[in-house]
């Protein structure tokens, strides 16, 4: 898990929500963006897969941002706001193993055919024979 939170700049707003009379004037939402092609942490390899996976993410600009206004106080939100980019980011770098297809064994095979042929037979004793 890398910590770059160095490389990160924030935006602060006035946040929607609770808070009473300081909702109007004091700016407690954040926004972390965070320059993914200009980091020095990661590698091309890992800047192409957090560019990829995060596409949804990321502005025109190159910039990967998140807002957080979960908490009433600005420092919160901030640790917060940074919190959620590194586990988003961490996320990203995982590459997922490759499933290696197998087939079925004979047991298994044989086992549904067994549940096949008892539930056929419980649904034929419910018809009406003459």
């Amino acid at each position: 898990m890398k910590d770059f939170s160095k490389e990160l700049s924030f935006k602060t707003s006035r946040s929607s929500g609770a808070g009473g009379q300081n909702v109007n004037k004091v700016e407690t939402s954040v926004t972390v963006l965070w320059l993914v092609a200009g980091s020095e942490f990661f590698n091309e390899h890992q800047k192409e897969l957090i560019l990829t996976k995060l596409k949804n993410r990321i502005n025109a600009d190159g910039y990967l941002f998140l807002t957080v206004s979960e908490s009433r106080t600005q420092l919160m939100n901030k640790n917060k706001a940074i919190e959620k980019i590194i586990e988003l980011v961490n996320k990203a770098l995982i590459v997922p193993k490759k499933r290696v297809a197998t087939k079925p064994s004979k047991g298994q095979k044989q086992k549904r055919l067994d549940t096949k042929k008892k539930i056929s037979e419980k649904k034929e004793n419910r018809k009406f024979k003459l």
